[in-house]
């Protein structure tokens, strides 16, 4: 068959580690030999984000507004082992962060459903969304490490010359200090992004926050959803039949432990970091996972949920076996082609990463597994199989479906 002509550019963000091979390995066998693939192509992998003194990273978030559509392969977030093994010039922050942080979007996360995999939590029949807040709180914040007695404060000098002064802390001794902030543009846009994404799936919306312990910080992002929700959404969400529901973090977790799905659950940004990992593990595996972080000016970039598998890749190195699972991957690349093709009006792109998509559920279906699932999985006589062969295996179900 003759190659699916593209138009536009993806903007392609390579990774780190396991993640960047299964990326080459994915491209090769499943994109190129059916896609004449076009993209602008930034490498976020950790040495050259270091060359670069990070430019990279925002170059590519610069390139995603100015195309619309970017994939990005999983990257590390260098910790201090990661400064000494890599010899960094400083602990770069998380790419992700910087990027969420430019395009002011919120990140939609949802399991991967196949036969044969079944949830930890025993009610979960449906899929869960988790929408995480993509700006500020811990991502964007600044430390001070306190080393003797003395008074820490917050302050906030404002441009019309008043000054707003609050006691943090009077240290007897030594300790750390955190400062975080959030603005009401930053929220405003979460709030509009989850309700618009609600009324696209005719879902019902959770939002938890802890504003009975942070009275003003999260309180505001409480207001704030109530606010746009009763002006703008409550009508809509009356006539779709959906509800928005407010409730404490903790309340939600528990909650969430007893429904049957099929609803979004919006949390802020660290919350969503933590429970997005909680219900794509409880689905079945952190590589099982859709993730697209959506702006408010309509950009989008798709991405794998999880991490570089960095016990996977020393392996690799060692020229030892690994199976690992790319479905994450896949998805992400599968997710920016199918929106690239939606916006350029070219439906056999959507179409065709639609049927891999499909493929690769009905290989895992048909036994074709890597280890991860094999070890969970309710299906019988299983095949396990390598990182390479799984995408092999992948590629020969789609060879049929075209």
């Amino acid at each position: 068959m003759a190659k699916i002509q593209m138009t536009t550019p993806l903007v392609e963000m390579d990774g780190d580690e396991m993640t960047r091979i299964l990326w080459k390995m994915i491209k090769d066998e499943l994109l190129l030999p059916y896609i004449d693939l076009k993209t602008e192509y930034y490498d976020l992998g950790l040495e050259h984000r270091n060359e670069t003194d990070d430019q990279v990273t925002k170059d590519s978030a610069e390139a995603t507004k100015k195309y619309g559509v970017a994939v990005k392969c999983a990257t590390i977030t260098p910790n201090a082992a990661r400064m000494d093994e890599y010899k960094l010039k400083e602990m770069w922050k998380s790419p992700n962060g910087t990027i969420r942080a430019a395009l002011d979007g919120t990140v939609f996360r949802t399991p991967i459903i196949v036969k044969g995999i079944e949830p930890c939590v025993k009610n979960w029949k449906q899929p869960i969304t988790l929408a995480r807040h993509a700006y500020g709180d811990v991502y964007k914040n600044t430390e001070i490490k306190v080393n003797g007695p003395g008074q820490a404060y917050l302050v906030f000098e404002g441009e019309d010359g008043t000054v707003s002064k609050e006691l943090i802390h009077d240290f007897k001794g030594s300790g750390v200090l955190q400062g975080i902030h959030n603005t009401d543009k930053s929220i405003s846009s979460f709030a509009r992004a989850c309700f618009n994404y609600a009324l696209e799936l005719k879902q019902d919306l959770w939002f938890a926050t802890k504003d009975t312990i942070s009275k003003k910080y999260d309180h505001n992002f409480k207001d704030i959803f109530n606010e746009i929700f009763e002006a703008e959404y409550k009508d809509k969400f009356e006539k779709a039949g959906i509800e928005y529901f407010y409730t404490l973090i903790d309340d939600a977790v528990a909650r969430i432990m007893k429904c049957k799905g099929g609803l979004i659950w919006a949390c802020k940004n660290y919350d969503g970091d933590v429970m997005s990992d909680m219900v794509s593990s409880a689905f079945g595996s952190l590589a099982m996972m859709t993730s697209v972080l959506v702006s408010p000016d309509g950009l989008f970039e798709y991405e794998a949920a999880h991490g570089t598998v960095q016990r996977h890749y020393y392996k690799h190195l060692k020229g030892e076996e690994t199976s690992t699972n790319s479905v994450a991957t896949i998805f992400a690349w599968t997710g920016a082609l199918k929106k690239r093709g939606e916006l350029d009006g070219i439906a056999e792109l959507s179409a065709f990463a639609d049927k891999l998509e499909k493929a690769t559920i009905a290989t895992i279906e048909s036994g074709k597994m890597t280890k991860d699932l094999a070890l969970i999985t309710s299906l019988e006589n299983v095949e396990v199989l390598n990182s390479q062969n799984f995408i092999k295996a992948i590629k020969e179900t789609l060879e049929k479906s075209l």
